[in-house]
């Protein structure tokens, strides 16, 4: 596959960004049929967009409600507390970090061997927060994380230490970005954006506004999931974030209203009715 090439999203990525935009914050279920039908669009199958569908049930995403022969999907609270946090970085924390104080967040902890699903877990959830490895058992992101709520429900809070601090000579803040993180697959990552969506073709099926919104925002908060944000004053000059954020916003108001209208006349229902 060529970089400009589209990636083949997840259909639970799919169906997160559908929820984030459509559900999140509006109190309504949506229509088993109506998710097969959206999702359709994008070349996902009906077997694989009905065994995401449970398989979010038994998760705890999603919640069915029943309605004579129909099945609705609603959000959970946990779901809720997902989308709204990806709707936070997206919107309003942004992908340049221009105002960094200086500070890291440092975080240890030692995990007894057996524990591989633990472990994968919590490196899961350090990452999603910005956090990059140090070494081994420490790991550090830049700038103040909320270290207890980014592992709540793990139970591994006993098995960490977590610190402040700021680093001091000879160690350089370029030499932990360097050994810490991957800068290089991190801008790679925002120039292979550029390269797929910075374009007068756009991926996605051509006039269908709902899908090709689902698609850029799947892709997009995939890039801010896996950037830790890190201090643009240390980032080479050329840095492609700010640039590809401009194109995702523009992209994105463009098909704001069209994928609006399109999502309107789905079948959808208020839980509690």
């Amino acid at each position: 596959m060529t970089s400009a090439e589209e990636p083949e999203p997840r259909t639970q990525s799919l169906l997160l960004s559908f929820c984030g935009i459509h559900l999140l914050g509006r109190g309504r279920a949506v229509s088993s049929g109506s998710v097969i039908e959206v999702l359709g669009r994008l070349g996902v199958g009906e077997g694989a967009t009905r065994s995401t569908l449970n398989r979010m049930v038994r998760r705890g995403l999603l919640e069915r409600h029943q309605r004579g022969r129909k099945t609705y999907f609603g959000l959970t609270g946990h779901a809720e507390g997902v989308l709204a946090d990806g709707r936070d970085r997206i919107w309003s924390t942004g992908v340049v970090n221009a105002d960094w104080d200086g500070q890291w967040t440092l975080v240890g902890f030692s995990l007894p061997d057996s524990w591989r699903s633990e472990r994968h877990d919590l490196r899961s959830r350090l990452i999603w927060a910005g956090f990059g490895p140090l070494q081994n058992g420490l790991w550090a992101a830049p700038g103040p994380v909320d270290v207890a709520q980014a592992v709540e429900g793990l139970g591994l809070e006993s098995h960490l230490r977590v610190f402040r601090a700021s680093v001091l000579p000879p160690t350089q803040v370029r030499e932990v970005l360097e050994q810490a993180f991957d800068v290089p697959a991190i801008g790679g990552r925002y120039r292979g954006f550029l390269e797929r969506w910075d374009r007068t073709d756009p991926p996605g099926p051509d006039g269908d506004a709902l899908a090709q919104q689902l698609l850029l925002h799947t892709e997009w908060l995939e890039l801010v999931r896996r950037d830790p944000h890190l201090p643009a004053e240390y980032l080479p000059a050329d840095w492609p974030a700010a640039r590809a954020e401009s194109v995702f916003r523009g992209l994105s108001g463009r098909w704001q209203r069209s994928a609006d209208l399109s999502a309107a006349k789905l079948d959808m229902v208020a839980p509690e009715d």
